[in-house]
């Protein structure tokens, strides 16, 4: 997996490309703590993201479990096979997710 971002101010806009699953997960989250400082805006742009694993979902609740308590996180352009995770585990009612 690779993983773009852009930071401007505040926001952070986090592109992960390829697969985020229990090999790359690690990855992603050291990203976050990495970067997430002094953020009120964090969107994930998934329009790259080819697969979910658990491991990686476990990522994005850690982020937004921070983003709950200094700002705002999102995701946008997610494709039909992650929403379909995403349903299947009920986080579309927990992550803000753009079309």
């Amino acid at each position: 997996m690779e993983i773009k971002s852009t930071k401007n101010g505040t926001e952070l806009t986090v592109c992960p490309i390829g697969r985020l699953e229990t090999v790359t997960a690690p990855d992603l989250q050291a990203f976050i703590e990495e970067n997430i400082s002094g953020v009120t805006d964090l969107t994930f742009d998934l329009k790259e993201l080819k697969y979910l694993s658990s491991a990686g979902l476990r990522v994005l609740m850690s982020a937004q479990k921070i983003m709950n308590k200094q700002g705002e996180m999102r995701l946008c352009n997610v494709n039909e096979d992650i929403m379909d995770i995403l349903d299947m585990t009920g986080l579309t009612d927990v992550f803000e997710i753009e079309e």
